[in-house]
């Protein structure tokens, strides 16, 4: 690796110059915002590029480069005089001159794909993650076709995430690009990351980059959060549910000097009610209670190119559940009333530092450092699971260019180191996994026609060995608005089974693994590649803008941990022996067919097979088809601020076939095929000032709930009793209301 460092780094000596900055407007609060999509080009040459989502932009600089032209539709076009390649930050001003003729204005979208990026990336901003109460991340994409959102059991109200078909260990999700949810984390984790903490998303299907690691095998997410030199000085967000849940947000940033800034981010929720709508005397979601405080602080030193953030964040998250009447105190241990306690504690630190080098802005290097201690103490009835998972990152990172700003490369080095103590009912089960890699990643970039992303990884494992990760991304675009992507990468991973699979414990199946001899639990680790193509065409329909995106990916496990429930008496863990794929295709459609107004269309269709042991059969609960719709409007802002905003989002899933129950008696078996579902949520916000606005809106208007979602209700303790055959809301429909103030 330092050999290809030294051989690498001559080329960026010579390199071309870039001249780097952000072009943006500033609102009536006096807010920056950046403007996506701006066009910037050298007068009289064809040199030019456009920003970013973001208003970010990089492009060739020369001494001969004298005057730069600055235009975007609806604003003052503005040629600049350029004498360095400094670093610049330019607002642009509206076109007053022409509003007495015609109105041109332009909003960012709530959520958008890069028309540029090799990788299939969709960003969703603040203003999409505002459309729905957004209370945690797991509830962050109810209004994005591009996850699907399931309940994991009919007791503890868990939501697992789903893309491409999979569940969400075969998803990388980070925060700020740092590994997060994972090991213990893997089934709660995603509710430990509080909404209103996020500022954005970004969600990328496929393999991903390597510099991120070898674990994503559908996907990555990628957390953005609030950053406290920007964040709001005072953020206030109260949530009340009809489900009995409360909710409380506060962010308080301050400027502490020139350059260092700190936020202290509050978050507290607690559900005390007890709810039993459909009768089966349990809980259709549990008593709960969580303190979550991050401590986030800033260092910015923009004239020497650093800027540093150091978190430091504490959770305690309590979960009650089970049938009615359940006391702890009285009843744990034994056979009167079931009942579940899942009780977390987890403690992480974390510290980003990057460097830019002013003179040379293609030159740049990162240092990446996580902690984690995660602690989790439950029990299911009569199955006790606890687990204690300490989790330490480091990845340095080094970016430059060879020859021009069209070839840029990334090279490094990452260590992680897992220790996991478990107790499953009664047995321990102990290991340590570490791991050093290597990558490059190598980028073209011509933004008129080819981008280019190829990357490879080589890791050395204490339980996986030594192996190679390879990855590449490329977007040709094929016609003017046309964009066509390709993609194909590798992905490896530990199985952490029980942690993975705690739905389980909520259920009288026996636990079998077939302990093959591997590493892991007795079983091999997983493998598998994944391939992509995508078609987006931008265009306008009847005089407004709209776009169309179709979306194929294909996983191709060679090894898999196999999850087999087919059995309604035992849940077997065993390596594939034959085949096992995911093939997931999405056709998409947005259209803006009035001011303010947006509509968002999407099918989807899964084909998931796996060769059980008992035969080759569909995933269970997965549904096949889905249908999504979104429609949001918003009223013209007034002088004053007050506005209105209206979304409302629509879903249909599929049959979803049940895992067989042949076996139980007949009262406790299912048919072949679950009924369809049928929900939409909406919201309304009603913007007051800047700086107040209250939302209220719905969850599951239609009022849609599984009957029955608990087989053997009424004798937990007996040999049919399971809570894992969920395809739809247990709750029905539930309503909340809440508001967001803020100081400027």
């Amino acid at each position: 690796m330092r050999l290809l460092l030294f051989l690498l780094l001559p080329f960026g000596l010579f390199a071309q110059e870039q001249l780097s900055g952000r072009i943006y407007e500033v609102d009536a609060s006096g807010k920056e915002i950046g403007l996506g999509g701006a066009n910037l080009v050298w007068l009289s040459t064809d040199q030019g590029t456009m920003t970013d989502l973001d208003g970010n932009f990089s492009l060739d600089y020369r001494p001969e480069y004298k005057q730069l032209v600055i235009s975007y539709i609806g604003y003052k076009t503005d040629t600049l005089n350029i004498s360095s390649s400094n670093y610049l930050s330019h607002q642009m001003t509206a076109d007053d001159a022409s509003l007495n003729e015609v109105t041109v204005s332009a909003r960012k979208k709530a959520s958008a794909r890069s028309s540029i990026e090799a990788m299939n990336v969709i960003r969703i901003s603040e203003d999409e993650l505002l459309k729905a109460a957004c209370c945690n991340l797991s509830e962050s994409f109810e209004t994005n076709p591009s996850i699907d959102v399931n309940f994991a059991d009919a007791v503890t109200g868990t939501k697992q995430i789903k893309m491409l078909g999979l569940t969400s260990p075969y998803i990388l999700i980070t925060n700020e690009n740092i590994p997060t949810i994972r090991g213990a984390a893997q089934t709660y984790g995603l509710s430990f990351i509080p909404g209103t903490w996020v500022e954005s998303l970004q969600v990328t299907k496929g393999a991903g980059s390597v510099v991120n690691g070898f674990e994503s095998i559908t996907g990555q997410i990628n957390a953005e959060l609030r950053k406290p030199k920007t964040d709001k000085p005072v953020f206030v967000n109260l949530y009340a549910g009809a489900n009995g849940r409360l909710e409380l947000n506060t962010h308080l940033n301050t400027a502490v000097s020139e350059k260092w800034s700190t936020g202290l981010y509050l978050h507290g929720n607690y559900r005390g009610q007890e709810f039993d709508r459909n009768g089966d005397g349990f809980l259709d979601v549990p008593i709960a209670q969580q303190i979550n405080v991050m401590n986030r602080w800033q260092y910015t030193d923009a004239e020497n190119g650093l800027v540093s953030f150091i978190n430091v964040r504490y959770l305690n998250d309590e979960k009650q559940t089970g049938q009615e009447g359940f006391d702890p105190d009285i009843h744990r241990g034994g056979t009167d009333v079931w009942g579940s306690e899942i009780d977390t504690r987890r403690i992480d630190v974390s510290a980003k530092l990057g460097y830019v080098d002013p003179d040379l802005p293609y030159h740049t290097a990162g240092v990446q450092l996580a902690f984690s201690d995660h602690k989790q103490e439950s029990y299911f009835g009569l199955n006790t699971y606890d687990i204690s998972h300490q989790s330490w990152y480091a990845n340095a990172v080094y970016n430059s260019i060879i020859s021009d700003s069209r070839h840029k490369i990334k090279t490094g080095l990452t260590f992680t180191l897992d220790r996991y103590d478990e107790r499953v009912i009664t047995t321990a089960f102990n290991r340590i996994e570490n791991s050093l890699g290597g990558y490059f990643e190598y980028a073209f970039d011509n933004l008129d026609r080819l981008t280019l992303t190829a990357g490879i990884r080589a890791d050395v494992h204490n339980r996986l060995g030594f192996f190679l990760t390879p990855r590449v991304h490329a977007r040709y675009s094929v016609w003017e608005g046309a964009n066509f992507r390709v993609s194909a990468g590798r992905g490896k991973r530990s199985a952490n089974i029980f942690t993975e699979n705690q739905q389980f414990f909520s259920s009288s199946r026996m636990i079998n693994i077939t302990n093959a001899g591997g590493p892991i639990y007795g079983l091999d680790p997983e493998i598998a590649w994944n391939y992509g193509l995508s078609f987006s065409q931008s265009f306008n329909l009847f005089g407004r803008r709209a776009d169309i995106i179709l979306d194929y990916y294909r996983t191709d496990f060679q090894n898999q941990v196999v999850v087999d429930w087919e059995d309604p008496r035992q849940i077997r863990f065993y390596n594939l022996e034959g085949d096992s794929f995911a093939d997931s295709f999405q056709a998409e459609f947005n259209y803006e067919p009035f001011e303010r107004t947006e509509l968002r269309f999407a099918y989807k269709f899964y084909d998931l097979q796996t060769d059980y042991r008992s035969g080759t059969l569909q995933r269970p609960l997965t549904p096949p088809n889905r249908f999504f719709a979104n429609a949001g409007y918003q009223t013209q802002r007034k002088e004053n601020g007050g506005q209105w905003k209206f979304d409302v989002t629509y879903n249909w899933l599929d049959n979803q076939r049940y895992p067989s129950t042949v076996g139980n008696p007949p009262e406790d078996s299912r048919p072949e095929f679950s009924p369809q579902v049928n929900t939409v949520n909406a919201q309304v916000t009603k913007v007051f000032t800047e700086r107040f606005e209250v939302y209220l809106g719905g969850e599951n208007i239609t009022n849609f709930r599984q009957t029955d979602p608990i087989i053997s209700a009424d004798d937990p303790f007996g040999p049919t009793f399971d809570t894992t055959l969920v395809y739809g809301p247990v709750f029905g429909s539930m309503y909340y209301a809440g508001l967001r103030f803020n100081m400027n």
